[in-house]
């Protein structure tokens, strides 16, 4: 038989064992991990119009590709309640009744590439820019940082289906869950699924309102897709299919313009 002593080294040689076999396995684990590199870096704009599916869309990019996602509206109000410098000016313009400068905007999102982790790996810029000149603004700030966006992204859709999705769309103002009377109703007439709560309609989500809207973003965004298609930028997405195949279809140019990134230089054979 066996003294105590004897069983105890012997545990202890089992346990030395397993500890070097569990490091050798989380070792292995660790090395199959992607690590993101500059080349695998995406800077992408979402442009569409209200209702085209970017809020659904724009949170799968930030997933997949692990970046920001900078929903220009809410970084505004973000700003303004945390009562930053630019969100101090921004107020003080909107009290008054004016628009946020270009230069403001600019530099909000300036402020979240330098300091929001979250965005290491690159963004997804959702509602910016709108004009030609916050575009050449944005291109000049990302020069002043060595970087270029790698792709712009257009969700198309027709205005009388967009008029038909949004004039149906209801939403949980707490949580801002989303529903449609027709394509996604909830299981209770006008309440939430989750909570119970009252659904509400937007006031401006009537026809009126919807087709005035849309009216600016086709004058304001007609001139920025040429900027960026003449800068061969640009990918149109067809927004009327369902938001997986929409999904399918970006990720395809995302994981794309990756492959050109990383695709290695052929080698210089000219005589010098």
């Amino acid at each position: 038989m066996s003294s105590p002593s004897d069983e105890l080294a012997y545990l202890k040689s089992l346990v030395g064992q397993l500890t070097n076999k569990i490091n050798e396995l989380e070792a292995k684990t660790a090395s199959k991990k992607p690590t993101p590199s500059p080349a695998q870096q995406l800077r992408t704009i979402l442009i569409g119009p209200p209702g085209a599916g970017k809020g659904t869309q724009a949170p799968r990019i930030r997933e997949e590709f692990c970046v920001c996602h900078l929903a220009t509206g809410d970084m505004l109000r973000e700003q303004v309640a945390k009562k930053t410098s630019l969100g101090v000016e921004a107020k003080k313009i909107m009290d008054a009744g004016g628009l946020v400068s270009d230069d403001i905007m600019v530099g909000m999102i300036r402020d979240q590439l330098e300091n929001n982790q979250t965005c290491k790996n690159g963004f997804v810029l959702d509602g910016f820019p709108r004009t030609v000149p916050q575009a050449q603004k944005l291109d000049q700030m990302l020069a002043s940082r060595k970087e270029t966006l790698n792709s712009v992204a257009e969700l198309k859709i027709s205005d009388q289906l967009l008029i038909s999705r949004i004039t149906g769309r209801l939403i949980h103002p707490a949580s801002g869950r989303t529903y449609h009377r027709e394509f996604s109703p909830p299981k209770k007439f006008m309440k939430d699924d989750v909570t119970g709560e009252p659904l509400i309609q937007r006031s401006d989500d009537n026809v009126e309102a919807l087709t005035k809207r849309l009216g600016v973003f086709h004058a304001q965004t007609a001139p920025v897709i040429d900027y960026y298609k003449k800068k061969g930028l640009w990918h149109g997405i067809d927004a009327a299919q369902s938001p997986s195949v929409v999904w399918d279809n970006l990720r395809k140019v995302f994981t794309q313009q990756q492959g050109q990134q990383q695709k290695p230089q052929p080698p210089n054979t000219s005589n010098k």
